[in-house]
């Protein structure tokens, strides 16, 4: 993963789609996988969205639906990871 400088960072929404009424977070190494972020359902319709300031470079992420991992099925950037499953890859560019 690459780190710049503060001023480089960018405004990254995430997405996730699932019947309204679920706990979503998502975690990956920009916040060392601890699922505390958490995307918020604002019309009750099960679209799920976060706001991330990141960096440019490489992130690896899942979501964690009511307590069970996912990846990101509207991504299709994977990369395996060290427990037999797969994380999803996010790039951040420059602007």
């Amino acid at each position: 993963m690459k780190k710049t400088n503060a001023a480089s960072r960018r405004y990254v929404t995430l997405e996730y789609r699932d019947v309204p009424g679920k706990s979503v977070t998502v975690a990956g190494d920009f916040n060392d996988w601890r699922p505390e972020k958490v995307l918020t359902d604002r019309n009750n319709d099960g679209h799920y969205t976060c706001r991330l300031t990141l960096a440019p470079g490489e992130y690896q992420y899942k979501f964690q639906v009511d307590g069970e991992w996912r990846t990101d099925a509207d991504n299709p950037n994977f990369i395996p990871n060290d427990f037999g499953s797969l994380n999803s890859v996010l790039v951040v560019k420059e602007k």
